[in-house]
């Protein structure tokens, strides 16, 4: 399916649109519940999942719909769509309690398996990324829009990586691959931020060696690929899949502009101790 620049602009718009009602409950105080995996949930998530699936409900009718907080499909179902939209209508929950503004509207478009558009709006940001297979990534910001590409690996010595982690969850295997690693820095982020500075080139590389689901990464993993960079399954260095099993969880993974012979040795070497 090509998306054109009538209906990416449309899709734009509506992003922003529920982030806007995002953000008023943002400003507001709100009562947190907890649901059955034990995360959090909030007014905004719901009200941000209602606006989005209506958005695409009307702008595209015939294409399914899997949101985080829709109801269960079943995989029998699910393993018969070639394509339909995956929307994560408030990742990084966590952060949105916090206040700490780091937390995004996900919307992607998945075709056999691939993320192949994908759009990211940070509300209190203002500020939104999307990548398309065909189109390439964008950064849209007060300033307007620019194109964006993820960086190389620098040569040794010429300057630390950059490395980016979570803010709200870290592991032990990330820091063992850290551990691994040429001389870097770190900076620790919410949400799927992470997986767009890696996109536009501000940073280098991000290990998610913890926990994730699909729909939590496969609208900045279309803006990564559209950058040219890739998200890698940590074990087999393949690019993540998505509806390919009947759990919605990732494996772990590596988002990085390029693949690397020092982090692939620094990622084998973390496992083996």
């Amino acid at each position: 399916m090509t998306i054109d620049e009538a209906l990416r602009r449309e899709l734009l718009e509506g992003v922003s649109e529920a982030g806007e009602q995002v953000l008023g409950i943002y400003a507001q105080d709100f009562s947190v519940e907890t649901k059955a995996d034990d995360s959090p949930l909030t007014q905004a998530d719901m009200t941000s999942h209602r606006a989005l699936t209506a958005m695409l409900e009307r702008l595209t009718p015939d294409i399914p719909i899997l949101s985080e907080e829709s109801e269960a499909i079943a995989f029998d179902t699910r393993r018969q769509w070639q394509r339909y939209w995956l929307i994560d209508p408030l990742d990084g929950t966590k952060e949105f309690i916090k206040k700490n503004g780091e937390f995004t509207l996900n919307v992607a478009l998945v075709e056999n398996g691939i993320p192949v558009f994908g759009i990211v709006h940070a509300p209190v940001l203002a500020t939104t990324w999307w990548g398309d297979a065909q189109a390439g990534a964008f950064k849209i910001t007060a300033d307007g829009e620019s194109r964006i590409q993820a960086r190389e690996l620098p040569a040794a010595d010429e300057r630390p990586w950059l490395v980016v982690g979570s803010r709200s969850h870290g592991s032990e295997a990330f820091e063992a691959f850290c551990a691994q690693l040429p001389t870097h820095e770190r900076v620790s982020m919410g949400s799927s931020l992470k997986l767009c500075l890696v996109a536009e080139g501000a940073a280098d590389l991000y290990p998610r060696l913890a926990p994730t689901c699909e729909w939590d990464t496969a609208a900045a993993q279309a803006v990564v690929t559209a950058a040219g960079g890739e998200v890698l399954d940590a074990e087999t260095l393949e690019p993540l899949r998505c509806n390919q099993k009947e759990s919605y969880l990732n494996p772990f993974f590596i988002v990085c502009g390029q693949r690397d012979f020092r982090w692939e040795g620094a990622l084998r070497a973390s496992w083996k101790n």
